[in-house]
């Protein structure tokens, strides 16, 4: 699914992020720092078995960044138990984390355990009320769900924060059509073609609006 993708995406470049600010923790010729050099080098050949290992020489439990890391691998070797069990070692570590919570989510998404997914989305916004990326998954997930007023309440706030934004605007079309909201799903239809002319979806939308 296309929010399943961007969802990837984001938490690949958090991933990326996470460990540049690692490799400022500790001074040239640290090993744990070589260890991550080594892990990284592993990871650019598509060796995750290596780059696991590397990471486990110099593994220390209460380690934040070591376990954020060991849980992403896991992931890309798509052993999906593994890495959620190193990802929520590393919420324990640091409850507040959002990047360890969006992090789990992605081998708990692949696994299919998307009630757990949703409960680390909500944990978030009980944080983070107005995180859109998370606003915008979960109501995918829910729409998905055709749980489409808790899709709705969850899309119009996206809208609200970026009203003129591709996503939010039609996905919040399509579930105030499917809520049978089909003058507000009209204007909202008509927006996303403002800004994507001939949008495939939303001229759907718009034919079946009768």
């Amino acid at each position: 699914m296309k929010y399943y993708t961007r969802f990837c995406k984001i938490c690949f470049i958090l991933s990326a992020a996470f460990l540049i600010n690692v490799n400022s923790l500790y001074s040239q010729g640290d090993p744990v720092t070589e260890a991550f050099s080594k892990s990284l080098n592993s990871e650019t050949i598509l060796d995750y078995t290596q780059a696991v290992k590397d990471i486990q020489e110099v593994y220390l439990a209460d380690s934040y960044e070591m376990n954020l890391r060991l849980g992403w691998l896991y992931y890309k070797a798509a052993n999906y138990n593994e890495s959620m069990n190193y990802y929520q070692k590393a919420i324990d570590l640091m409850p507040y984390s959002i990047e360890a919570k969006l992090g789990y989510n992605l081998p708990a998404s692949a696994a299919d355990l998307w009630d757990k997914v949703i409960e680390n989305y909500d944990k978030i916004l009980l944080q983070d009320p107005q995180n859109t990326f998370v606003n915008y998954q979960l109501g995918n997930i829910y729409y998905y769900r055709q749980d489409y007023s808790k899709a709705n309440s969850l899309f119009e706030k996206v809208v609200n924060l970026y009203p003129f934004g591709y996503d939010g605007l039609l996905m919040f079309a399509w579930t105030n059509y499917q809520l049978g909201l089909y003058r507000e799903s009209k204007i909202l239809f008509n927006k996303v073609l403002m800004l994507s002319p001939g949008d495939a979806s939303a001229l759907e939308g718009l034919g079946l609006i009768k």
